[in-house]
C-alpha cells in the first residue's frame, strides 16, 4: 500500500434529474514503474494505480484501465447522467493490492 496516496473528488453538489455532470476525479501517487534503481543499485518494484472505476448507486459509470506508463498523480475527468439522487464511489486498484475508495453524494433538485 502506498503510504502517501490519496484520492481527491469533486462532484457537484446537486443536478436535475437527468442532468449530465462533470466529474473530477485525482490521486496522489508516486506510479513507480518497476525500471529504476534505488541508490544501492536495486531496482524499485513497480507500483502504479493499474485500474479506476466509479459507479453511481452500483451502476458502472466509468471503468478505465491504466497502462504503466501513466504519469504520476493521475487525473480524470468525465461526464455523467445523473437519473436519481444517490452516491458516487470512485475507486483505484494499486499493483500491490491496495485499492482506494472515495465516496460523495449528489442530490437531485
Amino acid at each position: 500500500m502506498a503510504d502517501d496516496a490519496k484520492p481527491r473528488v469533486k462532484v457537484p453538489k446537486s443536478a436535475k434529474a437527468g442532468e449530465v455532470v462533470t466529474l473530477k476525479a485525482l490521486i496522489s501517487h508516486k506510479m513507480e514503474s518497476g525500471q529504476r534503481k534505488d541508490a544501492e543499485g536495486k531496482l524499485i518494484p513497480r507500483s502504479i494505480i493499474n485500474r479506476f472505476t466509479c459507479d453511481l448507486n452500483g451502476v458502472n459509470v466509468i471503468d478505465v484501465k491504466i497502462e504503466p506508463a501513466v504519469s504520476t498523480n493521475p487525473y480524470f475527468e468525465f461526464d455523467a447522467k445523473v437519473d436519481a439522487a444517490g452516491e458516487f464511489t470512485f475507486t483505484w486498484y494499486d499493483d500491490d493490492g491496495s485499492i482506494y475508495t472515495d465516496k460523495k453524494p449528489i442530490e437531485v433538485a
